[in-house]
């Protein structure tokens, strides 16, 4: 019986490490041309063997655009937009889960409303916001504009309305203010939810482009992914290598992220799916 079992799910089986190739192959192709030069790049057939010039390709892009500046300024803008809006979400989130306010349905609606607002609408208004406030060419322009963030708010509401009141409560019975609730109750409780946000939130913040094209004037302020841009803008043919070295380190704090807050990501993903 477990061998026909077996025998019906190898259809599947194959179903689905087809699937994970495909997915699989185009970051293996981008790791591989990372170590190649143009034209191995573009060879036929493709090389499929990682070659040797990923120093080269590295040290091009720390010659044209600085690859350790860009990479440090798109880690903190990330950092600290990440952990700001985590801080938000989990203060806002909170008020609307468990406290009754005059006008909070309201409130909260409005919010809801934003998301079907395109960030391209706000790119003007905010801009001229910005230059009011004297923040252009700064990174508070980058940074202040994604400390709010509405489905952050959402979800976080979403999963703070499912934790037991009594619990709350019990704390506070103890002497516990809001504060030390939050901290030493909500958090805990939350922390898979927390985990899987600061995922999506990161990834938001770390591709960011237009904005950070318009905000910043200073090259020596630019995020990875513009200075990544603006090697296809030089005089000189196109590296292609270069770019493709740039693009796998982009790629690598997300999956140091990922790996490290695994466990705790998918926990979360399969919380929310629970909520009704």
């Amino acid at each position: 019986m477990t061998r026909v079992l077996r025998l019906r799910g190898l259809p599947l089986t194959l179903l689905l490490a087809a699937l994970t190739g495909l997915s699989v192959a185009p970051f293996y192709w981008l790791i591989v041309s990372a170590t190649q030069e143009n034209s191995d790049i573009f060879a036929w057939p493709p090389k499929l063997v990682p070659g040797g010039h990923l120093g080269e390709n590295l040290s091009t892009l720390q010659d044209k655009v600085g690859l350790v500046r860009v990479l440090g300024n798109s880690l903190a803008i990330a950092g600290l937009q990440t952990l700001g809006a985590l801080v938000i979400a989990l203060l806002a989130g909170y008020a609307f889960a468990k406290f009754r306010f005059r006008g909070r349905t309201v409130l909260f609606a409005l919010l809801l409303s934003t998301l079907v607002v395109p960030d391209q609408v706000m790119l003007v208004p905010l801009f001229q916001m910005m230059m009011d406030f004297r923040l252009l060419d700064s990174y508070q322009a980058i940074v202040l504009p994604g400390l709010c963030v509405p489905f952050a708010i959402f979800l976080m509401r979403q999963a703070l309305s499912g934790l037991p009141d009594e619990l709350l409560d019990a704390a506070r019975v103890d002497g516990a203010g809001e504060l030390r609730v939050l901290w030493s109750v909500v958090i805990p409780v939350m922390r898979p939810v927390l985990a899987a946000l600061s995922v999506f939130l990161f990834l938001g913040s770390w591709n960011q482009f237009v904005w950070p094209l318009i905000a910043l004037r200073n090259p020596d302020m630019q995020t990875l992914p513009v200075a990544l841009a603006t090697l296809h803008g030089m005089k000189t043919s196109t590296d292609y290598g270069a770019i493709l070295a740039g693009t796998a380190v982009s790629a690598l704090p997300m999956m140091v992220l990922f790996l490290v807050l695994q466990r705790q990501f998918i926990s979360g993903l399969l919380a929310g799916a629970t909520k009704g």
